[in-house]
């Protein structure tokens, strides 16, 4: 009799998984839907954005949105500290003629915190303005006046101090008796709304006004999206931009307003160029007929967040200027651009400023 065959042992059962490891498990897929809900939401609104810039640097400029002979070149310390000389200056002019700058703003400071300024920072400064008014007629030299405000630190200037405001005023007839036409101010970071900031415009463009002078200031960027200076102040403690209003506020306080136009953090030309025909015509709304709006152009290489050397180029910000001015007032006569800075500029942006903006 053939035995029997033994029976086959059960199948193994699976060890059921702890319960705290499937909590585990259904916590760790929350976590990573989360984070791509999240990660959507940071992500849409930019790519979003960057197309909206990328087809705003879209179309051709109109016809004669060219240099109006209102532009404006930042020139460092060196030229009233006593390292440029004659040649510099004759150098410098030539240059000058042919292009459509009018006004210089030479670094004559920096002020001090309590708004005083030392007359040995500036001890060539009679000579360079003389100078310049040989070599090159009609170009008026501003003094260039900055410092850091304490808006964002315990140390810089302290405008709702009235001493210094006052301290402020005193500097600047300081410097119109030395022969300078201008006062150019560029204090940062101001924060929108600044009240303390309006009132001394007010203050001074009496004080200028009275002399014949001309009071000039370098402005933030304005929120390209309404309210925008707030949410980037609240999530990095620095607000970058102003308010439109605010930017409407300050440049009916003055007779010259020159946006900043540059470290925009924008990775492409095309971008750039949108972002900067943005900018225009923002503050083309905003900017009375009786002030000069003047927009930035980058004569300098950096590459570091907010500022890459090969998006932020002369030739994109010329066309976005020309893109804005063409949709909002191509026919306006007081505006034009200011290239910052001297000791930096090279024959490829001089190029690009000629052939974009010249005649």
């Amino acid at each position: 009799m053939q035995a029997p065959e033994p029976a086959r042992p059960p199948y193994p059962r699976p060890h059921p998984r702890p319960r705290s490891l499937i909590r585990l498990i259904r916590l760790v897929r929350l976590v990573r839907t989360g984070l791509l809900v999240l990660l959507s939401l940071v992500l849409l609104p930019v790519l979003v954005s960057q197309a909206a810039l990328g087809i705003n640097d879209l179309g051709d400029p109109a016809d004669g949105t060219r240099t109006r002979g209102k532009d404006a070149f930042w020139l460092g310390h060196a030229w009233v500290d006593g390292r440029k000389g004659d040649a510099d200056v004759a150098a410098l002019a030539e240059r000058l003629s042919r292009t459509g700058i009018r006004d210089l703003y030479v670094h004559t400071g920096p002020l001090e915190h309590d708004g005083t300024l030392p007359a040995s920072a500036y001890p060539r400064a009679a000579w360079f303005v003389a100078a310049v008014h040989r070599a090159a007629p009609g170009v008026r030299v501003q003094a260039w006046l900055g410092d850091r405000l304490a808006s964002e630190s315990p140390d810089g200037m302290r405008l709702e101090r009235a001493a210094t405001r006052a301290a402020v005023v005193r500097s600047t007839r300081q410097i119109l008796g030395v022969g300078f036409e201008g006062a150019h101010f560029d204090l940062e970071p101001l924060h929108s709304g600044d009240r303390d900031y309006l009132a001394l415009l007010d203050t001074l463009h009496e004080l200028t006004g009275s002399r014949g002078a001309q009071l000039s200031v370098a402005a933030h960027q304005i929120d390209p999206l309404p309210g925008f200076h707030s949410f980037w102040g609240a999530t990095t403690g620095h607000p970058k931009w102003w308010s439109q209003r605010f930017f409407g506020e300050v440049a009916r306080r003055v007779d010259q307003i020159a946006v900043m136009s540059y470290d925009t953090m924008q990775p492409l030309e095309s971008t750039y160029g949108g972002y900067v025909a943005q900018q225009t015509s923002l503050a083309l709304e905003v900017t009375p007929a009786s002030t000069d709006l003047l927009m930035g152009l980058p004569f300098y290489r950096e590459n570091r967040f907010g500022h890459w050397a090969h998006a932020e180029t002369v030739a994109a910000a010329v066309r976005g200027v020309r893109l804005g001015l063409s949709r909002t007032d191509a026919d306006r006569g007081r505006f034009g651009v200011a290239a910052y800075v001297d000791f930096t500029a090279t024959e490829t942006d001089w190029a690009a400023y000629e052939k974009g903006w010249g005649r």
